[in-house]
């Protein structure tokens, strides 16, 4: 997931700068049959889009909803028991309703 995180974090400065609810609409393809974890990546990128659009003042991306792109299992981003309470207590509402749990900053440019 590392090529991932660095297109994620990319398009996060992009989104920064621009503001634009038509960079969350447009649906990404699947990525469960791709690469292992794709569909921790298609939750992922389900969960950021809502998060993204709602911060601009609307409702979540129709595509979001779809059930593909909500894990069964929880998915904790730091592995290991010792930060799972803190991941639990901060992850917002778009991931932790997909059941991953990330931390308060996730989204963070900075």
């Amino acid at each position: 997931m590392n090529e991932l995180s660095f297109n994620l974090a990319d398009f996060l400065h992009e989104f920064e700068w621009k503001q634009e609810l038509s960079m969350v609409t447009a649906e990404p393809s699947l990525l469960a049959a791709r690469f292992q974890q794709g569909d921790v990546a298609d939750a992922y990128l389900a969960a950021t889009a809502e998060a993204l659009a709602r911060r601009l003042g609307h409702a979540r991306p129709e595509w979001t909803e779809a059930p593909e792109r909500y894990l069964t299992n929880p998915w904790f981003a730091t592995p290991g028991p010792s930060m799972r309470a803190c991941l639990l207590l901060e992850s917002p509402a778009a991931f932790r309703q997909r059941n991953l749990f990330v931390s308060a900053n996730a989204l963070s440019v900075a």
